[in-house]
């Protein structure tokens, strides 16, 4: 299923792609699904930076089928990610999510893990529902997941 065309942060093109719509998002950008403000979803982004970097802790919510297909859909399949999917509540900002503070900070901060998210040497902490990943996975997975919250904010 994978294709030369599949955007993952390995490329140094789509990186940059998602850095610039980020510079499109507001504090006051309004969601088209969900219910995380901008302010959240980019603390939720960093978040799910610091977890494969070994920053933070995520329980653990696995199975047969998460590691075995639902990875493999996620990551290869040629079609969006639905809406709506229930994160781990480390990840929830309403839950144990890191609090927003001040968006400038904030977006900083986002960027900063992203860098070293992206020039990271070595293996990644295990993904909470897909286990050990590889470093293609864990690229093609984070590009996935920036840009399903980039879009939900029309961004």
């Amino acid at each position: 299923m994978r294709s030369k065309n599949m955007r993952t942060l390995q490329n140094a093109g789509d990186r940059d792609k998602l850095l610039e719509r980020l510079t499109q998002l507001r504090p006051n950008s309004q969601p088209r699904w969900g219910k995380m403000s901008a302010h959240q979803m980019i603390c939720h982004l960093s978040d799910s930076l610091r977890a494969p970097l070994g920053e933070k802790h995520t329980s653990p919510a696995t199975s047969l089928f998460k590691r075995a297909i639902l990875k493999h859909l996620a990551l290869w399949a040629p079609i969006r990610w639905p809406h709506g999917f229930k994160t781990r509540p480390e990840m929830d900002q309403d839950q144990g999510g890191t609090p927003p503070v001040e968006f400038a900070s904030d977006l900083m901060q986002f960027r900063n893990l992203f860098q070293r998210f992206c020039t990271h040497e070595g293996e990644f902490a295990p993904h909470a529902m897909w286990g050990q990943m590889s470093k293609p996975e864990r690229l093609r997975y984070a590009y996935l997941h920036i840009d399903h919250h980039l879009r939900q904010f029309g961004v």
